[in-house]
């Protein structure tokens, strides 16, 4: 879908920042949304997306459980 965000779990990336994570989610909304930066009227709206998303994708990566090639 939006091939500027980049996979965020090992092996493909090691350390992952918080940074990292919203960069992502940022990227998820812009796309889904349409705008690189909202209105004014609508900045609210999208900001409190990117944190959902953020906080969602932090609980995906911190539940995964990646298991060794075989």
């Amino acid at each position: 879908m939006c091939r500027s965000i980049k996979t965020l779990r090992p092996p493909y990336t090691e350390d992952v920042t918080e940074e990292d994570v919203r960069a992502a989610a940022l990227q998820f909304v812009r796309k889904i949304s349409g705008f690189r930066a909202p209105a004014a009227h609508n900045a609210e709206a999208f900001d409190r997306a990117v944190e959902t998303i953020t906080r969602a994708s932090e609980e995906l990566l911190g539940a995964l459980e990646v298991r060794g090639s075989r």
